[in-house]
């Protein structure tokens, strides 16, 4: 099956090369939106284009974009998953660093749903078929606690909670730097990078996107910070740490210094989700489950403390 859509380029993408401006209407990968240009399913004002052309404010842009193939659950047990909390409604979970949470195209590494399915936990069928029962997810690279729903009413009623932010999501995050004030709100509007497909940034127009922050600890050369998110866009906080000129320690992908964090022992960005608040699908009662610091986190900020 394929879907085909017709739209007029607005006037904030007149310029843009035809695979930018398809990606950024149609919600697309710009590497996606390239291989529909290359496969000849992109038309401006009825005629095929090249990707690198330019489109022109009121443009017809036509793309008839085939669905992409189900990605399969490879059951699999991962090392490192802990159980935090297991009941008829949910399980929570504490996932470690290099796990994704679903299949993807491109992701051939261990997942979240791969592994409860060897390890025989029975999960929502709601959702498409290699991520169900997922009703949040966290990066490949961040660790930290999240909650995979087990029956049909809970997924519902969670991923209405994640929806309208009545859950409680508290990351902790070592930046570099010391925020200027120690305490504040980021309210930047997010959207996938214009030059790099795999990459998010601060752009107008972009999704409205708000990250509360807290300073912890401040030492010489960084500073521990208590995050508390509102919404819930891919790379929040390391898109808005990168924005307020703060990025996380060890992640290069977004401004943080190799140096340093060769110096620490890392090799991925220093964020952790320590926290999860809900009120329980079943009886309502608000829960709240923790994860504490791996051991590479853990390690990075006793070597920043040291440093003082």
């Amino acid at each position: 099956m394929s879907d085909h859509r017709t739209v007029l380029v607005p006037e904030g993408l007149a310029g843009e090369r035809v695979d930018t401006a398809l990606a950024r209407m149609f919600g697309v990968s710009r590497s996606r939106a390239a291989e529909l240009v290359g496969q000849g399913l992109v038309h401006v004002d009825g005629q095929e284009v090249a990707k690198s052309e330019r489109v022109h404010a009121g443009s017809m842009l036509e793309a008839t974009i085939p669905a992409l193939a189900p990605v399969a659950v490879k059951p699999e047990i991962v090392e490192g998953i802990g159980i935090i909390h297991d009941d008829d409604a949910l399980v929570v979970i504490d996932k470690p660093v290099g796990v994704a949470v679903h299949p993807s195209p491109g992701w051939s590494g261990p997942t979240v749903v791969g592994h409860l399915a060897a390890a025989g936990f029975r999960i929502s069928t709601s959702g498409a078929s290699e991520r169900q029962g997922i009703v949040q997810r966290l990066d490949v690279g961040t660790s930290g606690v999240m909650v995979i729903a087990k029956s049909e009413s809970a997924y519902s009623i969670l991923k209405n909670a994640f929806r309208h932010r009545t859950v409680d999501k508290t990351y902790h995050a070592l930046v570099q730097g010391h925020p200027d004030p120690f305490r504040g709100t980021i309210e930047a509007p997010i959207a996938r990078h214009p030059k790099f497909d795999h990459k998010y940034a601060v752009i107008s127009g972009g999704r409205h996107s708000v990250t509360h922050y807290e300073t912890l600890e401040a030492h010489r050369f960084a500073s521990l910070l208590e995050l508390h998110l509102e919404t819930g866009r891919t790379h929040q906080i390391r898109v808005h740490m990168q924005a307020l000129h703060h990025p996380c320690v060890g992640d290069p992908l977004y401004g943080g210094d190799p140096v340093l964090a060769e110096r620490v022992g890392l090799r991925r960005q220093w964020l952790h989700a320590v926290r999860l608040g809900f009120d329980h699908p079943d009886s309502g009662e608000y829960v709240e489950y923790e994860s504490p610091y791996p051991d590479d986190l853990a390690h990075a900020l006793d070597v920043i403390r040291g440093l003082d």
